[in-house]
């Protein structure tokens, strides 16, 4: 099989790609990707080793380019995670959000339509389900939870579905959607909670933390959020949407906190900043479906999740050393700086 996986320089893409190469040795990947900031080839050093693995640089919003990829490369599967993904940029500039998430995707799936209806995955997001209460720890993200999102970000992957389930009932594209709770682990881009606050807390800087720090997420650890799309490709339903989560839920400030205690630095780092304009409270999802349908349980506590991702970020500080500076020092300071 030849998986054209989008998106593939980037944090939970590359690991998908690592996960396809190591399991299924006699398959293709190719990798497409723009290489914008959270984009790393360095990433990909050790794929590109692999005979089995191809990188390709471009934008799956450039239809002509789409268009001959497809021609010449004839993919089988289109797993698409290629987004512009980060809450704070899409409060800053919606545009860029539109433009990636919502007609990129629509570029892929005419391709895939035009070239034999291949089989095509959309990674979304739980975000587009909006926030659930903090004082009602009972409920859930079912997959049937309706669409009720909070920010540029999440309005664009609520968008996106919408376009795939519309491909499926008006084209019959074999597609299927996965909506994950919050990520974690190896080549996590430095702007995300887990891997600034252990970047931070390194370097002895100030971990800045959004209103009290009371928000609560669902920790998925990014090697099971890959087997679980693995699954979904090669054995789920097609037209269906499938939760991942993974029954990890922390605040925000337990989670920095759990990190401090890993590095033995002091909770004196921590620095509350303004919140952010309609900063979600409570994600939690409800995985029974794709348990019950295709067998998928998280195989990863986040108690370990978070030392085997701090582990790695402590041996690989050249990979993320180099990311911090330039255009991410300038965003960071926007973001934080007078908060």
């Amino acid at each position: 099989m030849k998986i054209l996986v989008t998106g593939g320089a980037g944090f939970i893409g590359s690991n998908f790609v690592y996960y396809e190469l190591d399991n299924y040795p006699n398959d293709e990947v190719i990798c497409l990707d723009k290489l914008t900031y959270a984009g790393n080839l360095e990433t990909l050093e050790i794929a590109m080793k692999n005979p089995k693995f191809k990188f390709v640089k471009g934008d799956i919003a450039d239809r002509a380019f789409i268009d001959d990829l497809f021609a010449s490369e004839k993919p089988d599967v289109v797993v698409n995670f290629a987004a512009e993904s980060h809450v704070d940029r899409s409060i800053e500039n919606p545009e860029i959000f539109l433009q990636t998430n919502v007609i990129g995707t629509s570029v892929l799936m005419d391709a895939c339509h035009k070239y034999g209806n291949i089989r095509y995955h959309q990674v979304s997001t739980d975000e587009v389900y909006g926030d659930l209460p903090l004082d009602r720890p009972d409920l859930f993200f079912t997959e049937t939870t309706p669409l009720h999102t909070s920010s540029p970000y999440s309005a664009s992957k609520a968008s996106a579905d919408l376009l795939v389930q519309a491909y499926y009932r008006t084209y019959k594209l074999p597609v299927t959607i996965s909506r994950c709770s919050n990520n974690y682990g190896p080549y996590h881009f430095p702007e995300k909670l887990i891997p600034l606050m252990i970047a931070n807390a390194l370097n002895d800087k100030k971990l800045p933390v959004y209103g009290k720090g009371e928000n609560v997420r669902d920790w998925l650890y990014v090697e099971d959020h890959c087997s679980a799309i693995d699954l979904i490709i090669r054995k789920g339903k097609i037209g269906e949407v499938y939760n991942i989560g993974g029954h990890n839920e922390r605040t925000n400030l337990e989670v920095v906190k759990t990190i401090i205690k890993e590095l033995g630095k002091s909770e004196d780092l921590i620095e509350f900043v303004t919140d952010r304009p309609g900063h979600d409270r409570r994600y939690a999802i409800d995985p029974t479906k794709i348990h019950n349908e295709l067998g998928w349980l998280p195989a990863t506590k986040f108690d370990d999740g978070i030392k085997k991702t701090i582990d790695w970020y402590l041996t690989h500080k050249s990979w993320w050393e180099k990311i911090i500076s330039g255009e991410y020092k300038d965003y960071y300071d926007k973001m934080y700086k007078n908060r």
